[in-house]
C-alpha cells in the first residue's frame, strides 16, 4: 500500500522500516500476504493497520508485479494499490512486521527493499504525476 499526502507543495509517502528478513531494517510500503479466504484489497487494509495502526478504505491499484525473483522467499507476486491522504490527520505507530514508520518527502526516498522502487517508479507515472496536474490545473 503506497500512502501520498501533499503539504505545501510537497509530495511524501508513508514507508515501513522491515523489523525481519527479507531486507530487514531496509524500508518499504505497508503490506503483506493474502490470507485464504481474502481478497486482495482486503488483505492490503488489513497489513495496513498491522503494520501501521491506520484504516484507510480508498484503494487505487497501481499494477501487479510477478517477477521472478522479486522476493527472495520464493515466486510472490504482489499487487500494489495507492491512495491520498492527509497526513495531518492520521497518526501511524509501527506494529507487527514494522520496527518504524515514517513519512518520507518523495526526494528523500531511501533505499527501498524488495522491488519497491519499480513499484514505486510506476506508482509516480500512473498515479502522482496525473493526480498532480489534474490539482494543479484547478488552483
Amino acid at each position: 500500500m503506497l500512502l501520498f499526502s501533499k503539504q505545501d507543495q510537497t509530495i511524501y509517502l508513508l514507508l515501513i522500516e522491515r523489523k525481519h528478513d527479507p531486507f530487514k531494517d531496509y524500508w518499504s510500503f505497508p503490506g503483506g500476504f493474502v490470507e485464504e479466504g481474502e481478497s486482495c484489497e482486503t488483505a492490503v487494509l488489513r497489513e495496513l493497520k498491522e503494520e501501521t495502526g491506520l484504516d484507510h478504505t480508498e484503494l487505487h491499484q497501481i499494477g501487479v508485479f510477478s517477477e521472478p525473483n522479486r522476493d527472495p522467499r520464493g515466486w510472490i507476486m504482489t499487487v500494489a494499490f495507492a491512495a491520498w491522504v492527509d497526513k495531518n490527520t492520521l497518526y501511524p505507530v509501527a506494529g507487527d512486521d514494522a520496527k518504524n514508520v515514517k513519512w518520507f518527502p518523495m526526494n528523500e526516498i531511501p533505499m527501498l527493499g524488495f522491488d519497491h522502487q519499480v513499484i514505486l517508479d510506476k506508482a509516480i507515472a500512473t498515479f502522482i504525476n496525473p493526480q498532480t496536474k489534474i490539482q494543479n490545473k484547478l488552483i
